[in-house]
């Protein structure tokens, strides 16, 4: 029996796409404002991956629980160089706020 949206023990995922799918993590004054207030981590992610993948991806990758997951499509900028115009890359970020109790401590200091 097909069903539109899988329970979540029905949804699998491929282990190697879900290493992909994280590119890098955000580090600026917003992002790091963001985790401070609502306990989210930013995460550059691939351009097709979906919210249960990033989900899943942040879940396997550093053993927290996620509450929630957000996407945000930011537009690549046109600019120019000298004579020559350039354009930036389209940019997907996902804000992923992790359950009360989970830390995610992407610094790289010890803690």
């Amino acid at each position: 029996m097909s069903r539109v949206n899988p329970t979540p023990a029905e949804r699998k995922f491929d282990e190697g796409r879900l290493m992909q799918v994280l590119v890098a993590p955000v580090v600026s004054e917003k992002a790091t404002h963001v985790a401070d207030k609502t306990n989210a981590v930013t995460f550059k992610v691939l351009q097709n991956a979906t919210k249960p993948e990033i989900k899943a991806a942040v879940e396997l990758m550093f053993k927290v629980e996620v509450k929630g997951v957000s996407v945000v499509n930011t537009k690549g900028k046109t600019k120019r160089f000298g004579r020559s115009i350039g354009r930036r890359d389209n940019v997907r970020k996902a804000y992923v706020t992790l359950k009360p109790g989970q830390e995610l401590n992407l610094s790289g200091e010890a803690a």
